[in-house]
């Protein structure tokens, strides 16, 4: 869990559009368990700098693309210094956890593949494991079937995702916005603003100064839906079936 947030912490520092606690060491316990050692910095709940930071995650969401359009340009040129190294697939190096629950993060080509089957159906998998639910297995099954359509026509670059932006783990101190508690990879940017706009959500100039930089695309709605459903799921996974009903009612809504 640590390595992952640790590595998360590294990935999202070295772009230099966020801001998030410096990661110095991890630590196995003797007794038991492990400890995590960051920087400390003195927060405050997020509301002067949301506008700055939703400038911030867009810069983020843009860092690969933009750097895979520099690549380009240099691509004929000889002795140019080293650059940050393009991603061109889906997923991460390590793995990661959101909330207690591991998430494998193997590397994918193809975006709505990895999405399916490294986070809805991992979750799905758990709640069949644990509650054996009728509904949510046959909803399921429908479901999986349509997800492709919601990304046709869609040109999906993988960008770098804090992975669990939620209002709980974001704040501001005097220099700006923070960001913390990480479960990074490489995804569909779009996957961020789910959580973001769910328990609680984020004051509405952080998301004006995100889409005055990466405006909505034509769909957006309908898979915003299908990621808070991950979500929903995860949630359901963690806290028990009182996110039953909004897991079900999000796949039926997906499913009109």
């Amino acid at each position: 869990m640590f390595e992952g947030e640790m590595a998360s912490l590294e990935a999202l520092r070295s772009t230099g559009r966020v801001r998030a606690p410096r990661p110095l060491k991890l630590i196995d316990l003797p007794g038991g368990g492990a400890a995590f050692v960051m920087e400390h910095l003195k927060m405050r709940s997020l509301s002067s700098q949301a506008s700055v930071l939703g400038d911030q995650v867009a810069d983020l969401h843009l860092y690969n693309q933009r750097l895979g359009e520099k690549l380009k340009e240099t691509a004929s040129a000889v002795g140019q210094p080293a650059e940050p190294q393009h991603v061109t697939k889906f997923g991460f190096h390590t793995g990661t956890c959101c909330g207690f629950i591991p998430q494998v993060n193997e590397w994918q080509d193809d975006w709505a593949t990895f999405f399916t089957r490294h986070r809805l159906q991992a979750q799905l998998d758990l709640i069949e494991k644990e509650y054996g639910d009728r509904e949510a297995r046959e909803l399921w099954a429908q479901l999986q079937l349509q997800v492709p359509q919601l990304f046709c026509g869609l040109d999906i670059v993988p960008a770098l995702l804090h992975g669990d932006l939620w209002s709980g783990n974001v704040a501001e101190d005097d220099v700006g916005p923070v960001v913390y508690d990480p479960a990074s990879f490489y995804g569909h940017a779009e996957f961020e603003l789910a959580i973001a706009l769910m328990f609680g959500g984020f004051p509405r100039p952080f998301f004006t100064a995100y889409h005055r930089k990466i405006p909505k695309a034509p769909g957006f709605d309908q898979r915003l839906l299908l990621y808070q459903l991950f979500n929903y799921l995860n949630h359901w996974n963690h806290f028990g079936p009182a996110y039953r009903g909004p897991s079900l009612a999000t796949m039926r809504k997906l499913l009109k």
